[in-house]
Protein backbone atom coordinates (compact mmCIF):
# COMPACT_ATOMS: atom_id res chain seq x y z
CA UNK A 1 0.00 0.00 0.00
CA UNK A 2 1.18 3.43 -1.10
CA UNK A 3 1.66 6.47 1.29
CA UNK A 4 2.36 10.06 0.99
CA UNK A 5 6.01 11.64 2.16
CA UNK A 6 7.83 14.70 2.71
CA UNK A 7 11.25 15.21 1.26
CA UNK A 8 13.43 16.39 4.08
CA UNK A 9 15.19 18.49 2.14
CA UNK A 10 12.22 20.82 0.46
CA UNK A 11 9.79 19.80 2.36
CA UNK A 12 7.22 19.09 -0.14
CA UNK A 13 5.10 16.13 -0.69
CA UNK A 14 5.39 13.24 -2.72
CA UNK A 15 4.07 9.91 -3.77
CA UNK A 16 5.27 6.82 -2.67
CA UNK A 17 3.56 3.58 -4.05
CA UNK A 18 4.33 0.32 -6.12
CA UNK A 19 2.78 -0.54 -9.36
CA UNK A 20 3.72 -3.46 -11.95
CA UNK A 21 6.50 -4.70 -9.33
CA UNK A 22 8.51 -1.73 -9.06
CA UNK A 23 8.91 1.13 -6.75
CA UNK A 24 6.94 4.61 -8.14
CA UNK A 25 7.67 7.67 -6.21
CA UNK A 26 6.23 10.91 -7.55
CA UNK A 27 7.15 14.52 -6.91
CA UNK A 28 4.50 17.22 -6.03
CA UNK A 29 5.23 21.16 -5.29
CA UNK A 30 3.19 20.94 -2.64
CA UNK A 31 4.11 22.03 0.66
CA UNK A 32 3.60 19.59 3.96
CA UNK A 33 0.52 20.75 5.54
CA UNK A 34 -2.49 18.70 6.72
CA UNK A 35 -4.83 19.70 4.20
CA UNK A 36 -2.20 18.94 1.18
CA UNK A 37 -1.64 15.59 2.94
CA UNK A 38 -5.30 14.84 2.94
CA UNK A 39 -5.51 15.95 -0.80
CA UNK A 40 -2.88 13.84 -1.47
CA UNK A 41 -4.21 10.26 0.51
CA UNK A 42 -7.58 11.02 -1.16
CA UNK A 43 -5.81 11.04 -4.55
CA UNK A 44 -3.47 7.90 -3.76
CA UNK A 45 -6.82 6.45 -3.19
CA UNK A 46 -8.02 6.85 -6.13
CA UNK A 47 -4.80 5.70 -7.90
CA UNK A 48 -4.81 2.54 -6.22
CA UNK A 49 -8.06 1.99 -6.81
CA UNK A 50 -7.58 2.32 -10.71
CA UNK A 51 -4.31 0.13 -10.64
CA UNK A 52 -6.57 -3.09 -9.06
CA UNK A 53 -9.85 -2.44 -11.57
CA UNK A 54 -7.09 -1.88 -14.47
CA UNK A 55 -8.22 1.83 -14.75
CA UNK A 56 -4.95 3.41 -14.37
CA UNK A 57 -2.86 5.29 -16.75
CA UNK A 58 0.39 6.25 -15.60
CA UNK A 59 1.51 9.47 -18.08
CA UNK A 60 -1.95 10.54 -18.04
CA UNK A 61 -1.80 10.83 -13.89
CA UNK A 62 1.85 11.52 -14.41
CA UNK A 63 2.47 13.70 -17.15
CA UNK A 64 6.16 14.47 -18.62
CA UNK A 65 7.23 11.86 -15.38
CA UNK A 66 10.20 9.66 -16.58
CA UNK A 67 9.52 6.95 -14.29
CA UNK A 68 6.60 4.73 -15.80
CA UNK A 69 7.40 1.46 -14.85
CA UNK A 70 7.43 -0.65 -18.10
CA UNK A 71 6.28 -3.64 -18.69
CA UNK A 72 8.14 -6.28 -16.55
CA UNK A 73 6.56 -9.38 -16.11
CA UNK A 74 9.19 -11.34 -14.58
CA UNK A 75 10.26 -8.82 -11.90
CA UNK A 76 10.87 -9.77 -8.47
CA UNK A 77 8.57 -8.33 -5.88
CA UNK A 78 10.63 -5.97 -4.45
CA UNK A 79 11.03 -3.78 -7.56
CA UNK A 80 13.46 -1.41 -8.37
CA UNK A 81 13.35 2.00 -6.55
CA UNK A 82 12.90 4.63 -9.42
CA UNK A 83 14.43 8.47 -8.85
CA UNK A 84 12.37 11.68 -9.67
CA UNK A 85 13.59 13.57 -12.42
CA UNK A 86 12.02 16.60 -12.15
CA UNK A 87 8.65 18.31 -9.47
CA UNK A 88 5.98 18.77 -11.13
CA UNK A 89 2.42 19.62 -9.82
CA UNK A 90 0.77 16.38 -9.97
CA UNK A 91 -2.19 15.76 -11.72
CA UNK A 92 -3.78 13.40 -9.43
CA UNK A 93 -4.29 16.05 -6.95
CA UNK A 94 -5.32 18.43 -9.42
CA UNK A 95 -7.79 15.68 -10.20
CA UNK A 96 -9.31 14.58 -7.53
CA UNK A 97 -9.92 18.34 -6.85
CA UNK A 98 -11.33 18.54 -9.89
CA UNK A 99 -14.16 15.87 -9.09
CA UNK A 100 -15.61 18.27 -6.89
CA UNK A 101 -18.06 20.88 -7.98
CA UNK A 102 -17.42 23.98 -9.18
CA UNK A 103 -18.29 26.85 -6.17
CA UNK A 104 -21.27 28.10 -8.45
CA UNK A 105 -22.31 24.44 -8.81
CA UNK A 106 -21.94 24.39 -5.05
CA UNK A 107 -23.91 27.38 -4.47
CA UNK A 108 -26.88 26.73 -6.14
CA UNK A 109 -27.40 23.28 -4.20
CA UNK A 110 -26.24 25.67 -1.16
CA UNK A 111 -29.26 28.10 -1.57
CA UNK A 112 -31.79 25.65 -2.51
CA UNK A 113 -31.51 23.76 0.76
CA UNK A 114 -31.06 26.88 3.21
CA UNK A 115 -33.37 28.85 1.55
CA UNK A 116 -36.51 28.15 3.48
CA UNK A 117 -34.25 28.98 6.91
CA UNK A 118 -33.44 32.82 5.92
CA UNK A 119 -35.66 35.81 5.77
CA UNK A 120 -36.62 37.62 2.06
CA UNK A 121 -34.57 40.28 3.12
CA UNK A 122 -31.25 38.24 4.20
CA UNK A 123 -31.72 36.43 0.78
CA UNK A 124 -31.80 39.86 -1.18
CA UNK A 125 -28.56 41.15 0.57
CA UNK A 126 -27.22 37.08 0.07
CA UNK A 127 -28.03 37.63 -3.65
CA UNK A 128 -26.29 40.80 -4.13
CA UNK A 129 -22.99 38.97 -1.80
CA UNK A 130 -22.96 36.19 -3.87
CA UNK A 131 -23.35 38.21 -7.64
CA UNK A 132 -20.98 41.01 -6.62
CA UNK A 133 -18.41 39.39 -5.43
CA UNK A 134 -18.04 35.63 -5.06
CA UNK A 135 -19.45 34.13 -7.55
CA UNK A 136 -17.22 36.39 -10.05
CA UNK A 137 -13.99 35.76 -8.07
CA UNK A 138 -14.74 31.36 -7.58
CA UNK A 139 -17.76 30.50 -9.99
CA UNK A 140 -15.98 28.59 -11.94
CA UNK A 141 -13.65 26.89 -9.66
CA UNK A 142 -13.82 23.27 -7.91
CA UNK A 143 -14.23 24.03 -4.52
CA UNK A 144 -11.96 21.63 -3.56
CA UNK A 145 -9.22 23.57 -5.34
CA UNK A 146 -9.72 26.98 -3.44
CA UNK A 147 -7.27 27.37 -1.03
CA UNK A 148 -6.07 29.67 1.90
CA UNK A 149 -4.30 31.82 -0.20
CA UNK A 150 -6.97 32.19 -2.42
CA UNK A 151 -9.33 33.43 -0.02
CA UNK A 152 -6.30 36.16 1.65
CA UNK A 153 -5.83 37.05 -1.92
CA UNK A 154 -9.63 37.89 -2.41
CA UNK A 155 -9.95 39.41 0.72
CA UNK A 156 -7.47 41.88 -0.03
CA UNK A 157 -8.66 42.71 -3.21
CA UNK A 158 -11.78 43.85 -1.46
CA UNK A 159 -9.85 46.38 0.25
CA UNK A 160 -9.40 48.33 -2.09
CA UNK A 161 -13.21 48.22 -3.60
CA UNK A 162 -15.27 51.43 -3.38
CA UNK A 163 -17.97 50.99 -1.26
CA UNK A 164 -21.73 52.79 -1.69
CA UNK A 165 -20.45 56.09 -0.16
CA UNK A 166 -17.42 56.10 -3.01
CA UNK A 167 -14.93 54.67 0.15
CA UNK A 168 -13.61 52.23 0.15
CA UNK A 169 -15.50 49.23 1.55
CA UNK A 170 -15.20 48.61 5.77
CA UNK A 171 -14.04 45.64 7.37
CA UNK A 172 -17.45 45.19 8.42
CA UNK A 173 -18.53 44.44 4.75
CA UNK A 174 -15.69 42.64 4.20
CA UNK A 175 -16.16 40.42 7.01
CA UNK A 176 -19.79 40.19 5.82
CA UNK A 177 -18.86 38.84 2.26
CA UNK A 178 -16.30 36.24 3.95
CA UNK A 179 -18.35 35.63 6.33
CA UNK A 180 -21.11 34.26 3.61
CA UNK A 181 -17.78 32.67 1.87
CA UNK A 182 -17.02 30.79 5.16
CA UNK A 183 -20.67 29.12 5.45
CA UNK A 184 -20.16 27.92 1.77
CA UNK A 185 -16.98 26.28 1.85
CA UNK A 186 -17.10 24.79 5.36
CA UNK A 187 -20.45 22.95 4.13
CA UNK A 188 -18.63 22.20 0.97
CA UNK A 189 -15.51 20.70 3.27
CA UNK A 190 -17.53 18.41 5.28
CA UNK A 191 -19.81 16.92 2.08
CA UNK A 192 -16.48 16.54 -0.24
CA UNK A 193 -13.73 15.94 2.63
CA UNK A 194 -11.48 18.01 2.48
CA UNK A 195 -10.62 21.64 4.81
CA UNK A 196 -11.98 24.37 3.94
CA UNK A 197 -9.36 27.55 3.36
CA UNK A 198 -11.56 29.90 5.24
CA UNK A 199 -10.75 27.87 8.79
CA UNK A 200 -8.17 29.67 10.14
CA UNK A 201 -8.26 33.24 8.07
CA UNK A 202 -9.52 35.78 10.96
CA UNK A 203 -11.73 38.52 10.46
CA UNK A 204 -10.72 42.05 10.68
CA UNK A 205 -11.17 44.35 13.24
CA UNK A 206 -13.62 46.38 13.38
CA UNK A 207 -13.74 49.30 15.30
CA UNK A 208 -15.79 50.12 17.77
CA UNK A 209 -19.14 52.42 16.90
CA UNK A 210 -20.27 55.26 19.43
CA UNK A 211 -23.72 55.91 19.93
CA UNK A 212 -25.18 59.79 19.57
CA UNK A 213 -28.61 59.71 21.50
CA UNK A 214 -29.87 63.06 21.62
CA UNK A 215 -30.65 64.65 24.83
CA UNK A 216 -33.96 65.79 26.29
CA UNK A 217 -33.48 69.37 25.55
CA UNK A 218 -32.42 68.95 22.04
CA UNK A 219 -35.71 66.35 21.58
CA UNK A 220 -37.60 69.18 22.88
CA UNK A 221 -36.08 71.53 20.27
CA UNK A 222 -36.94 69.12 17.58
CA UNK A 223 -40.33 68.50 18.23
CA UNK A 224 -41.22 72.18 18.93
CA UNK A 225 -39.88 72.69 14.92
CA UNK A 226 -40.37 69.68 12.82
CA UNK A 227 -43.68 70.06 10.61
CA UNK A 228 -46.84 69.14 12.48
CA UNK A 229 -47.87 66.29 10.55
CA UNK A 230 -44.52 64.56 11.14
CA UNK A 231 -44.11 65.83 15.16
CA UNK A 232 -46.21 62.67 16.34
CA UNK A 233 -43.60 60.21 14.08
CA UNK A 234 -40.63 61.88 15.94
CA UNK A 235 -42.34 61.65 19.55
CA UNK A 236 -43.14 57.93 19.28
CA UNK A 237 -39.49 57.33 17.66
CA UNK A 238 -38.12 58.96 20.28
CA UNK A 239 -39.97 57.29 23.34
CA UNK A 240 -40.43 54.27 22.29
CA UNK A 241 -36.97 52.88 21.06
CA UNK A 242 -38.55 51.15 18.18
CA UNK A 243 -36.43 50.35 15.35
CA UNK A 244 -36.73 51.88 12.17
CA UNK A 245 -38.57 49.10 10.43
CA UNK A 246 -40.58 48.45 13.52
CA UNK A 247 -41.65 52.03 13.26
CA UNK A 248 -42.25 52.55 9.71
CA UNK A 249 -44.30 48.59 9.82
CA UNK A 250 -46.60 49.18 12.75
CA UNK A 251 -49.68 48.45 11.87
CA UNK A 252 -52.74 49.49 13.35
CA UNK A 253 -53.90 46.03 14.47
CA UNK A 254 -50.86 46.21 16.81
CA UNK A 255 -52.02 48.93 18.56
CA UNK A 256 -54.03 48.27 21.41
CA UNK A 257 -54.96 51.81 23.40
CA UNK A 258 -57.17 49.80 25.96
CA UNK A 259 -54.22 48.10 27.44
CA UNK A 260 -51.33 50.90 26.31
CA UNK A 261 -49.59 48.73 24.31
CA UNK A 262 -47.81 48.56 21.29
CA UNK A 263 -47.37 45.12 19.82
CA UNK A 264 -43.99 44.41 18.02
CA UNK A 265 -44.82 41.35 15.35
CA UNK A 266 -43.53 42.44 12.35
CA UNK A 267 -40.78 44.57 10.83
CA UNK A 268 -40.52 46.77 7.10
CA UNK A 269 -37.54 46.06 5.69
CA UNK A 270 -36.28 46.40 1.59
CA UNK A 271 -40.05 47.42 0.56
CA UNK A 272 -41.49 44.14 2.61
CA UNK A 273 -42.80 43.36 6.26
CA UNK A 274 -41.00 40.74 7.67
CA UNK A 275 -40.90 38.65 10.99
CA UNK A 276 -38.98 40.83 13.40
CA UNK A 277 -35.19 40.73 13.63
CA UNK A 278 -35.14 37.84 16.45
CA UNK A 279 -37.52 36.45 18.19
CA UNK A 280 -36.36 38.23 21.32
CA UNK A 281 -37.60 41.38 19.28
CA UNK A 282 -41.15 40.25 19.01
CA UNK A 283 -42.39 42.08 22.63
CA UNK A 284 -44.93 44.62 23.93
CA UNK A 285 -44.15 48.32 24.40
CA UNK A 286 -45.66 50.46 26.74
CA UNK A 287 -46.89 53.59 25.87
CA UNK A 288 -46.20 56.50 27.70
CA UNK A 289 -48.37 59.24 27.92
CA UNK A 290 -46.98 61.60 25.50
CA UNK A 291 -46.85 58.52 23.50
CA UNK A 292 -50.76 57.64 23.59
CA UNK A 293 -51.83 60.83 23.02
CA UNK A 294 -49.64 61.10 19.78
CA UNK A 295 -51.25 57.75 18.59
CA UNK A 296 -54.83 58.91 19.29
CA UNK A 297 -54.31 61.98 17.42
CA UNK A 298 -52.13 59.71 14.11
CA UNK A 299 -55.32 57.63 14.62
CA UNK A 300 -57.66 60.70 13.14
CA UNK A 301 -55.00 61.01 10.35
CA UNK A 302 -54.26 57.96 9.36
CA UNK A 303 -56.84 55.07 11.16
CA UNK A 304 -58.42 54.39 8.19
CA UNK A 305 -55.15 53.06 6.28
CA UNK A 306 -53.40 49.72 7.56
CA UNK A 307 -50.20 51.54 8.74
CA UNK A 308 -49.83 54.02 11.38
CA UNK A 309 -47.15 55.65 9.51
CA UNK A 310 -47.81 56.27 6.14
CA UNK A 311 -47.27 58.40 2.79
CA UNK A 312 -50.53 59.53 1.00
CA UNK A 313 -51.33 56.26 -0.68
CA UNK A 314 -51.69 54.28 2.33
CA UNK A 315 -47.87 52.58 1.72
CA UNK A 316 -45.09 52.57 4.54
CA UNK A 317 -42.98 55.18 5.11
CA UNK A 318 -39.76 55.19 2.67
CA UNK A 319 -36.56 56.05 5.18
CA UNK A 320 -34.75 57.22 2.32
CA UNK A 321 -36.82 59.86 1.19
CA UNK A 322 -37.87 60.29 5.58
CA UNK A 323 -33.79 60.57 5.56
CA UNK A 324 -33.24 63.18 2.97
CA UNK A 325 -36.43 65.34 2.90
CA UNK A 326 -37.34 65.48 6.68
CA UNK A 327 -34.61 64.52 8.76
CA UNK A 328 -31.44 65.16 7.68
CA UNK A 329 -33.01 68.88 6.66
CA UNK A 330 -34.04 69.15 10.84
CA UNK A 331 -30.97 68.23 12.20
CA UNK A 332 -29.21 71.32 9.78
CA UNK A 333 -31.75 73.94 10.55
CA UNK A 334 -31.40 73.36 14.51
CA UNK A 335 -27.55 73.30 13.86
CA UNK A 336 -27.23 69.54 15.03
CA UNK A 337 -24.84 67.02 14.84
CA UNK A 338 -25.64 64.73 11.80
CA UNK A 339 -26.35 61.22 13.17
CA UNK A 340 -28.40 58.18 11.65
CA UNK A 341 -32.25 58.56 12.16
CA UNK A 342 -31.47 55.13 14.46
CA UNK A 343 -30.24 57.43 17.14
CA UNK A 344 -33.73 57.88 18.62
CA UNK A 345 -34.16 54.39 19.50
CA UNK A 346 -30.73 55.15 21.13
CA UNK A 347 -32.22 58.37 22.64
CA UNK A 348 -35.26 55.95 24.03
CA UNK A 349 -33.21 53.86 25.96
CA UNK A 350 -30.66 56.93 27.37
CA UNK A 351 -33.73 58.39 28.82
CA UNK A 352 -35.08 55.39 30.21
CA UNK A 353 -32.15 54.54 31.99
CA UNK A 354 -31.81 58.47 33.15
CA UNK A 355 -35.00 58.23 34.61
CA UNK A 356 -34.64 55.38 36.72
CA UNK A 357 -36.17 52.73 35.34
CA UNK A 358 -35.32 49.23 36.17
CA UNK A 359 -32.74 47.86 33.47
CA UNK A 360 -34.53 44.39 32.81
CA UNK A 361 -37.63 46.15 31.95
CA UNK A 362 -36.12 48.64 29.41
CA UNK A 363 -34.30 45.74 27.84
CA UNK A 364 -37.70 44.40 26.92
CA UNK A 365 -39.03 47.35 25.66
CA UNK A 366 -35.92 47.67 23.58
CA UNK A 367 -36.42 43.77 22.68
CA UNK A 368 -32.93 43.10 23.53
CA UNK A 369 -32.50 39.18 25.30
CA UNK A 370 -30.85 40.29 28.33
CA UNK A 371 -29.22 43.76 29.81
CA UNK A 372 -26.19 42.84 28.65
CA UNK A 373 -26.03 45.37 25.77
CA UNK A 374 -27.68 47.90 27.88
CA UNK A 375 -24.74 48.13 30.15
CA UNK A 376 -22.64 47.42 28.07
CA UNK A 377 -23.67 50.52 25.19
CA UNK A 378 -26.07 52.80 27.11
CA UNK A 379 -24.44 53.15 30.87
CA UNK A 380 -21.82 55.62 30.21
CA UNK A 381 -24.60 58.05 29.62
CA UNK A 382 -26.46 57.65 32.73
CA UNK A 383 -24.10 60.00 35.14
CA UNK A 384 -24.27 62.87 33.02
CA UNK A 385 -28.36 62.22 32.86
CA UNK A 386 -28.75 61.60 36.84
CA UNK A 387 -25.88 62.97 38.48
CA UNK A 388 -24.84 59.29 39.23
CA UNK A 389 -21.53 60.24 39.12
CA UNK A 390 -19.72 59.19 42.81
CA UNK A 391 -20.78 62.82 43.74
CA UNK A 392 -23.28 61.14 46.49
CA UNK A 393 -20.32 59.67 47.71
CA UNK A 394 -18.62 62.67 47.74
CA UNK A 395 -21.58 64.13 49.93
CA UNK A 396 -21.43 61.79 52.08
CA UNK A 397 -18.15 61.32 52.79
CA UNK A 398 -17.60 65.61 53.36
CA UNK A 399 -21.26 65.12 55.78
CA UNK A 400 -19.01 62.36 58.18
CA UNK A 401 -15.94 64.25 58.18
CA UNK A 402 -17.55 67.45 58.62
CA UNK A 403 -19.73 65.75 61.83
CA UNK A 404 -16.72 64.38 63.00
CA UNK A 405 -17.84 60.61 62.69
CA UNK A 406 -14.80 58.78 61.52
CA UNK A 407 -12.52 56.69 62.94
CA UNK A 408 -10.05 58.20 65.06
CA UNK A 409 -6.43 58.05 64.50
CA UNK A 410 -6.10 55.43 67.52
CA UNK A 411 -8.67 53.08 66.25
CA UNK A 412 -11.59 54.11 68.11
CA UNK A 413 -14.66 55.42 66.72
CA UNK A 414 -16.91 58.06 68.02
CA UNK A 415 -19.82 57.78 70.39
CA UNK A 416 -22.34 58.64 66.96
CA UNK A 417 -21.15 55.70 65.56
CA UNK A 418 -22.09 53.43 68.24
CA UNK A 419 -25.36 54.99 67.92
CA UNK A 420 -26.17 54.46 64.34
CA UNK A 421 -25.51 50.60 64.45
CA UNK A 422 -27.72 50.42 67.12
CA UNK A 423 -30.26 51.86 64.80
CA UNK A 424 -31.27 49.98 61.58
CA UNK A 425 -30.75 51.96 58.44
CA UNK A 426 -33.64 54.78 57.39
CA UNK A 427 -34.75 52.62 54.67
CA UNK A 428 -35.24 49.60 56.85
CA UNK A 429 -37.09 51.81 59.65
CA UNK A 430 -39.06 52.90 57.51
CA UNK A 431 -40.46 49.33 56.13
CA UNK A 432 -40.41 48.31 60.26
CA UNK A 433 -42.73 51.50 60.49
Amino acid sequence: MGSIRARSETGQLFFDFRYRGQRCREQTSLADTPANRKRLEKALAKIEADMATGKFDYETTFPGSRNAPRPQPNASPSGVALQPVMPVTTAAAEAAASATPSFQEFVITWLAEHRIEWRRSHMKVLDSTLDGHLLPEFGARPVANITKSDVLAFRAKLADKPGRTGAKLSNKRINNILGVLRQIMVEAADRYDFISPCANVKALKIRKSDVQPFTLDEVQRMLAVVRADWRDYFLVRFFTGMRTGEAHGLKWKYVDFERRLILIRETFVLGEDEYTKTDSSQRDIQMSQPVFEALKRQQEATGKRDYVFCNRSGQPIDNKNFSDRVYYPLLRHLGLDRRRPYQMRHTAATLWLASGEAPEWIARQLGHANTQMLFQVYSRYVPNLTRRDGSAMDRLLASRFASGNVASASGHESANDDASRAQPPPVMRQQAA
